[in-house]
């Protein structure tokens, strides 16, 4: 594992913050000197910060990506049982050519991270650490408070993904929807051009489940002509992807408007850029991680339930549960998906229209934190920590000790007309 320490300023720092990304997959290293790097910045003013790459991602990645052989003939087919059934297929091989490579691949798993998490506190020399993460980061923070809490000095986690939430609810994703036709009706041209956003996406699913859209895409480039075919299943993991933030539900009403006139030739672009190559593969860990956290019974029957009459149906979920139990060994358990209780000072923040990771579910894995408190950005999408300088002041004030508010209202998205 690879590790990068920007020390405080402070006289009196409180004990180092390591801020586990999302994904999972993403670079920790990376992400400081991105897009979050004000974020970090902020956080050195009471603690040296640690930009930490779990196994398996950045500097610390030795797993070479499993790109599937060949190229996809056309036409491509893009259906609910056409998506899952090669996506099973291609990860089951990819596995088996990871294991005869010597990929210890099964030891990638966010017990195993939160291990590394420890490893590298003792490596630092200190009693504790403290935890900033998001969305994924939030899992494994999570996991870490569960597993070496004594360690953990103070942990703030926005998009929250708790132990057993790695699979969203479909229902939840419903509740979205009609907080997006709110912020619809208060604009009189929006309001008018999108009377009923959540009926249109009905008609329009039920519209390519019955008769699958047939798309010419010409020729790009060294890409050669394609015709596309595809259902409601890859439109509905696109636009589940596009709406984990504002800005991407301002622009979902006027795709699906155009969908509803028997337009797909730009859903039909995105879609291949998406799909239709084998460039970028399957890079072991997010997989592997994913597999591993799982979902319990109980979950799953509830996903399945609501998926029957959700927007997105379990589309918003893809790989999971589709891929769910083809890696038994991988599996951590539900001794691990089980409720966490922990008295460590903590602090949530979610984003009311967040797609990705609601703050229903955050209010849920709250329950269990004895010291947790709640900040709710109206407005806030999923990537929270760098929509507004407030967000970043409330982290700072967290790990100071001082109060936090329980609410930051930014403005409404403006919903795109044309």
């Amino acid at each position: 594992m690879r590790a990068r320490a920007q020390p405080t300023p402070s006289p009196l720092p409180a004990p180092p913050a390591h801020g586990p990304v999302g994904g999972p997959g993403g670079s920790g290293i990376g992400t400081a000197a991105g897009s979050r790097f004000p974020v970090f910045q902020a956080l050195r003013e009471v603690a040296d910060v640690i930009a930490f790459d779990q196994r398996g991602t950045g500097r610390s990645n030795d797993i070479v990506p499993c790109v599937p052989p060949g190229e996809p003939s056309s036409p491509v087919i893009m259906t609910r049982d056409s998506v899952t059934t090669q996506f099973r297929r291609e990860l089951q091989d990819c596995f088996a050519k990871w294991t005869a490579a010597g990929v210890a691949i099964d030891g990638y798993t966010t017990r195993e991270s939160a291990a590394d998490i420890d490893a590298l506190r003792r490596a630092l020399g200190v009693e504790q650490i403290s935890l900033c993460g998001i969305s994924y980061g939030s899992h494994l923070g999570l996991a870490t408070l569960k597993s070496h809490g004594a360690t953990i000095h103070r942990a703030v986690f926005a998009g929250i993904e708790g132990l057993d939430q790695t699979v969203k609810r479909p229902a939840v994703f419903d509740s979205l929807i009609g907080r997006v036709q709110q912020l619809i009706d208060r604009d009189s041209a929006a309001r008018q051009a999108y009377p009923d956003f959540a009926a249109t996406m009905r008609r329009v699913h039920a519209q390519l489940n019955a008769s699958p859209a047939r798309v010419t895409i010409p020729a790009v480039g060294g890409r050669p002509e394609t015709v596309l075919i595809f259902d409601a299943f890859p439109v509905q993991i696109l636009v589940g992807g596009m709406m984990a933030d504002p800005s991407g539900s301002a622009q979902v009403p006027l795709l699906y408007r155009a969908l509803a006139a028997g337009r797909y030739e730009q859903i039909a672009a995105i879609l291949c850029r998406e799909f239709c190559t084998r460039s970028g593969g399957y890079r072991g860990l997010p997989e592997a991680m994913d597999l591993a956290s799982g979902i319990s019974a109980a979950r799953l029957a509830m996903i399945r339930r609501e998926a029957v009459t959700g927007m997105l149906g379990d589309a918003i979920n893809f790989p999971m549960p589709h891929v769910a139990g083809m890696r038994p060994s991988l599996d951590l358990g539900d001794d691990f998906r089980a409720p966490l209780r922990s008295a460590v000072p903590t602090l949530f923040i979610s984003g009311t229209l967040d797609g990705r990771t609601s703050p229903t579910e955050a209010r849920e894995e709250l329950k269990g934190l004895r010291n947790g408190k709640h900040l709710l950005v109206e407005n806030g999408g999923h990537n929270i920590f760098e929509a507004d300088k407030r967000v970043a002041d409330a982290v700072v004030a967290f790990f100071r000790g001082a109060e936090v508010q329980s609410m930051i209202r930014l403005e409404p998205p403006v919903f795109r007309l044309r």
